[in-house]
């Protein structure tokens, strides 16, 4: 991933140096492991654990040569290790390490991007609880239907980043693995032991029926998890998108001292940032179908999915782990105009009410059909006219032989629709103490 688009601390995880300290620690592991067993000396072991280490450059001119990263990896490390080092790779086919190491990136990857999620969960609640009485017209089609709160609109997204923790966590849970079982699976060079021993030292699973590498299907569930994360995360920026439209602006993503919208334009805010989570989720996505592409090899293992996880599975984990802390910079600093919320309600002159005058009209003594005949007649009217729907019903002998001044006051009333709002936040997990 670029830099642009890659948090600095995040994507050390990813480095050349991160892996390789990853490979070694899988090495140093499995000879150990040997070394408990009695095959491998154990000063050999301790030797290798004091001697052991790497020049980057070096294993880089060495597989300019050879052609081979493991290869050139454990030359490299022999160089560094003394005599102790012919027992480095004992055993070992190279996927025996490079899964492995996979196993130990992305459960760690994992474990980052969870808190990402709490932290930005964390904002939604608090903004949330603040704004369970704030009323704004809900939408469906684009199109105005009822008042609901804009706490709701927000806790929406907590208990959707709820469910995507979930999913994510059993997805570091199927990734947390390795395998120290030879070149096709079978034990034929270490025994089952000798890996236990390996990967729990590491925290670890094995994989269950292994062959030459642990299975794809693992990594392309994780992709999977990371994809619907940022399909949340789209859905609520394009929320913020929509809202910001300069026709509705009710709410305004945070626009810094001296930032500058346009080249061209001076007066211009725009939801820049909201716009960048939209396309950095659909990259995202593209990383899930990567992962499924991955699945299906030759016999106990082909090369073709290393090219495209050494892209994918960094790339997929640096994209979520950056739109996570962009969204919550978003819902932390947006700029919420209630004013405008309460005019957009009213903007079509009561028309959102009509499913609580029709109820009012059928609780009356009205059937259904001819309570709906009166109220789409007034409502188109005031629709195509521009008319006061509530002034356009109050006006009709037949509406107000049924429905007085006080009930129209109740059926026009915006925060009835409020009234379950904190029921809801509670269902949803968010406790007071958020605010």
């Amino acid at each position: 991933m670029i830099d642009r688009y890659a948090r600095k601390e995040f994507a050390a995880l990813f480095d050349l140096r991160a892996q390789y300290s990853r490979w070694l620690k899988v090495e140093l592991a499995v000879t150990d492991a040997l070394a408990q067993a009695g095959i491998v000396p154990a000063d050999a072991a301790k030797e290798l654990r004091a001697n052991a280490t790497f020049d980057v450059d070096r294993i880089l001119e060495i597989e300019a040569v050879v052609r081979h990263d493991v290869i050139a990896f454990t030359q490299a490390v022999a160089e560094q290790a003394g005599p102790a080092a012919r027992w480095l790779h004992y055993g070992l086919t190279s996927s025996d390490v490079v899964d492995t190491a996979w196993g130990l990136a992305l459960s760690e990857a994992s474990d980052v991007l969870l808190e990402g999620i709490d932290a930005l969960r964390a904002v939604l609640a608090r903004r949330a609880w603040e704004e369970r009485a704030t009323p704004v017209i809900g939408r469906t089609h684009g199109i105005h239907a009822e008042p609901t709160s804009f706490g709701l609109k927000l806790a929406q997204f907590y208990a959707e980043l709820g469910r995507d923790r979930e999913r994510l966590s059993r997805a570091r849970e199927a990734v947390a693995v390795g395998k120290i079982a030879g070149a096709v699976g079978t034990y034929g060079e270490l025994a089952p032991a000798i890996e236990r021993a390996a990967l729990t030292s590491l925290g670890l699973a094995p994989e269950t029926v292994p062959t030459q590498i642990v299975q794809r299907d693992r990594h392309a569930e994780w992709l999977f998890a990371l994809a619907i994360v940022g399909a949340t995360l789209e859905k609520l920026a394009l929320e913020v998108r929509s809202l910001q439209r300069t026709e509705v602006r009710e709410v305004e993503e945070p626009f810094a001292s001296g930032q500058k919208g346009s080249s061209a334009m001076p007066h211009k805010r725009n939801p820049v940032v909201a716009e960048r989570i939209c396309g950095l989720a659909r990259l995202l996505r593209s990383y899930a179908l990567a992962g499924l592409e991955d699945v299906a090899l030759w016999h106990e293992r082909d090369i073709s999915h290393s090219s495209v996880e050494r892209v994918a599975l960094p790339d997929a984990a640096l994209l979520a782990d950056f739109i996570l802390h962009d969204a919550r910079w978003l819902v932390e600093g947006m700029k919420i105009d209630r004013a405008q919320m309460e005019r957009n309600i009213w903007r079509s002159g009561g028309l959102v009410f009509s499913q609580r005058v029709l109820l009012a009209l059928v609780a009356s003594g009205l059937s259904r059909e001819a309570a709906y005949a009166i109220v789409q007649r007034h409502a188109m009217r005031a629709w195509e006219e521009g008319g006061d729907f509530r002034q356009s019903l109050a006006a009709d002998p037949e509406v107000g032989a049924r429905l007085g001044p006080d009930a129209l006051n109740q059926v026009f009333d915006v925060h009835s629709y409020l009234q379950y709002a904190e029921e809801i936040l509670h269902r949803a997990g968010i406790p007071e103490e958020v605010s």
